[in-house]
């Protein structure tokens, strides 16, 4: 009966040490009025006073939407577990892409397995990726953030926002980890963000050759990058990467020597 009461209790802890609801729901407004539904974690015992790191999590398509939900459905947990949010307390952020949009400027023909990507950074930069951008900015005036310290990760869509939001704000990241993604690799230039990239070799949605393109663009830069594939591992590499032991430590041991925000080109 004892052990029982026990077990019972463990899994009670674990239930809350994973609720979802910690993410706290929030609407971030443009000063023109377009909004963006994101989800918000605090750090246990969060001081206003002091100064955290940030990490930006950008979803992949499948949980797009508007429900201000489905973009916890990868990656959250790992910012929940009660060890993590101990010894990397941070201000993590889950913005959600809109259903008709995406967070990369990317045509993609779907006709085709695995699909067929052309990035192409002269074009605008999509909507969703601004604002979460924008939100950075305004969360960075109004949070206790370290702009030293703010990190970007992403998966298969995201990956490809990864890429796209080091690009376009070169000045905001101290280390990207993108995840089954891609990016324009002709206009890659004038980017110094360390990069850890992940990719599964048998990934039959996004080819592994996007990644392995940009990690040879990003070494012809002279940029710091760090590149791990799996092998026989389809789409969902992710579930490897946010499970790699260093993914956070490598992570959290990057920092920006200024403290610098976004412009954007």
């Amino acid at each position: 009966m004892k052990r029982l009461a026990i077990l019972l209790l463990l899994c009670s802890y674990a239930a809350v040490s994973q609720d979802l609801s910690f993410y706290l729901k929030r609407e971030y407004t443009s000063p023109q009025g377009e909004k963006l539904s994101y989800r918000i974690l605090f750090p246990e015992g969060y001081d206003q006073t002091k100064k955290y790191p940030l990490i930006l999590v950008l979803h992949g398509a499948g949980e797009r939407g508007s429900d201000n939900e489905k973009q916890l459905v990868h990656g959250s947990k790992l910012f929940l577990d009660s060890a993590v949010r101990k010894k990397f307390p941070a201000i993590v952020i889950f913005p959600q892409c809109p259903q008709e949009s995406y967070w990369s400027s990317v045509e993609i023909d779907r006709s085709k397995s695995p699909l067929v990507l052309s990035f192409d950074y002269s074009r605008p930069i999509t909507t969703p990726l601004r604002l979460a951008m924008h939100l950075l900015d305004e969360l960075a005036k109004t949070e206790g953030i370290d702009k030293r310290c703010i990190y970007i990760t992403g998966l298969s869509m995201g990956g490809m926002g990864t890429f796209e939001a080091v690009y376009r704000y070169p000045s905001t990241f101290a280390a990207a980890l993108p995840i089954c993604g891609g990016g324009d690799t002709v206009r890659y230039k004038k980017v110094k963000t360390p990069f850890w990239i992940f990719h599964g070799d048998a990934d039959g949605v996004v080819k592994v050759d996007h990644s392995k393109a940009i990690v040879e663009k990003l070494k012809s830069e002279k940029v710091k990058v760090r590149y791990t594939e799996y092998p026989g591992v389809d789409h969902n590499s992710w579930d490897k990467a946010f499970a790699e032991p260093d993914f956070l430590k490598w992570m959290f041991g990057k920092r920006r020597e200024k403290q610098g925000l976004t412009y954007i080109r």
